[in-house]
């Protein structure tokens, strides 16, 4: 199937044995399967069940991938992609703009095991002048949580490819309705299924996908020993979930691309981040490898810091909350949020500064959001 509208509805093609002719899929709530007649063994934990491999499947579809697994969330997809092709004395590249816990990960639980990170500018010079004999893993957010930075996929995937490294792309801020990293040549594609996949902010999971069958047994060896799996419940949710994918993210791309402009244009605004916006400094490069620009936005308002608060609780519409890529319109402060585990010198070396608000567009009338992030503005302005 070409288009992606139909392939969320229809993700697995042809009738299944034992539907009855359900149009949906089925759910197995088993933990303990015959093992004497099938071929491969099943088991919540091996992430060999039903539910587990058809939502892989579905998710690998729609990245264009052969193959995936998922996982109970995106850190642990994250953190399993990552330990999967890494040991002692080995090194990561990792894109500079993180989503914090990734950064975490790097910083505090990667030296235990005697790996180091290097962090490089989103420019293919600055991921060529940090590679070493021991580079293992390039890691790549694009766009990037939160200043919606831009990764040129494509020239990173031939450069590691040239140095025998292995590329992982986290696609969780773009979804893959807008940008396909597998088919820009990254090796890897990593979701948290919590954001757009979920889109509806009560659906905690992660997935990964790759067309390399070479990567599939490393990370299942790897999956097995750190326990992440996703029951059975939460399989069939996720794929109901997605049959609406499509529809909701055309709707978000369109409401952020309208709040980018209308923020750009007020007087309380100091700076919008946003890669549909022709002046960032990534909009060409996401114009190549991006359908659309995506539902996430970030900006920094002209307002003193104590009335920053007062932004905030003047909302009526939009929900100050964590997390992102629902059918509700979010917001949140990085500062005290995803970042907020860094240190000041940290925060304002990454671009995260105290006024900076990160946006996840929802489904909602364009014209409520406007109206309400006009009045809450004005209210603290």
């Amino acid at each position: 199937m070409e288009n992606f509208e139909t392939l969320c509805v229809h993700p697995i093609s042809g009738k299944e044995e034992g539907s009855r002719g359900s149009v949906t899929g089925l759910i197995y709530p088993a933990t303990a399967y015959d093992y004497i007649n099938g071929e491969e063994l099943q088991y919540p934990g091996f992430y060999s069940t039903y539910n587990q491999k058809r939502l892989a499947q579905i998710i690998a579809n729609m990245e264009k991938g052969e193959w995936g697994v998922v996982f109970s969330s995106g850190m642990a997809a994250i953190s399993t992609a990552v330990l999967s092709f890494t040991q002692q004395n080995d090194h990561i590249i990792f894109s500079k703009d993180l989503y914090g816990g990734a950064w975490s990960f790097a910083e505090k639980e990667l030296p235990k095991r005697n790996i180091s990170s290097s962090y490089a500018d989103n420019t293919l010079e600055s991921f060529a002048a940090l590679i070493r004999r021991n580079t293992r893993v390039i890691y790549i957010e694009t766009p990037s949580n939160p200043l919606l930075k831009i990764v040129p996929l494509k020239a990173i995937a031939e450069l590691a490819r040239k140095n025998g490294i292995v590329t992982i792309v986290d696609n969780t801020f773009a979804s893959p309705i807008n940008q396909l990293p597998l088919n820009e040549g990254i090796d890897i594609s990593i979701h948290s299924g919590t954001k757009y996949l979920g889109g509806h902010n009560d659906l905690p999971y992660g997935a990964l996908v790759s067309n390399l069958a070479a990567h599939r047994e490393p990370i299942l060896t790897t999956a097995k020993m750190y326990g992440g799996s996703l029951s059975p419940d939460q399989c069939y949710l996720a794929e109901r979930s997605l049959k609406t994918l499509a529809l909701r993210v055309e709707r978000q791309n369109q409401n952020a691309l309208t709040l980018a402009k209308w923020l750009k244009a007020h007087k309380a605004v100091k700076k919008v981040y946003y890669p549909g916006l022709p002046d960032h400094p990534g909009h060409n490069i996401a114009r190549q490898q991006m359908k659309d620009f995506g539902g996430m936005l970030s900006f920094e308002l002209d307002i003193p810091a104590n009335k920053l608060p007062v932004f905030l609780k003047n909302l009526r519409i939009v929900h100050p909350a964590l997390s992102l890529g629902g059918v509700e319109s979010l917001i949140c402060s990085p500062a005290v949020t995803s970042h907020r585990y860094l240190t000041p010198e940290e925060r304002k070396s990454v671009g995260v500064t105290d006024s900076l608000f990160r946006f996840s567009t929802g489904i909602e009338h364009i014209d409520d959001l406007v109206g309400d992030l006009d009045d809450a503005i004005t209210a603290a302005y």
